[in-house]
């Protein structure tokens, strides 16, 4: 019951990656639509874990780590979203606004 650095390194990773891509995608011909619903959705949506960050959550509130619990929570939304910006930064300096 501790704290789930693997998910949460999977989650800020997939985050990065996806914003990158859609914006890559979105602002070049590098990669198809087809192809970027299929890294985004389909590799990365498997990549990403919703699910187990959900899951992990839930056991750290259940087993009394509300502590834990909140922490996971407060780390993984604001590490993700700054992971996204990252991405969208990046693809903005790689490949224009």
């Amino acid at each position: 019951s501790g704290f789930p650095f693997g998910t949460l390194a999977v989650n800020v990773i997939g985050s990065f990656l996806l914003v990158f891509l859609m914006h890559m995608s979105l602002r070049t011909n590098l990669i198809s639509p087809d192809t970027r619903v299929t890294l985004t959705t389909g590799f990365l949506g498997g990549f990403t874990t919703y699910s187990t960050f959900n899951y992990e959550t839930i056991r750290l509130f259940q087993e009394g780590a509300a502590g834990m619990g909140a922490l996971n929570l407060a780390v993984t939304l604001s590490s993700c979203l700054a992971a996204g910006l990252l991405g969208w930064a990046c693809g903005r300096v790689m490949f224009g606004a």
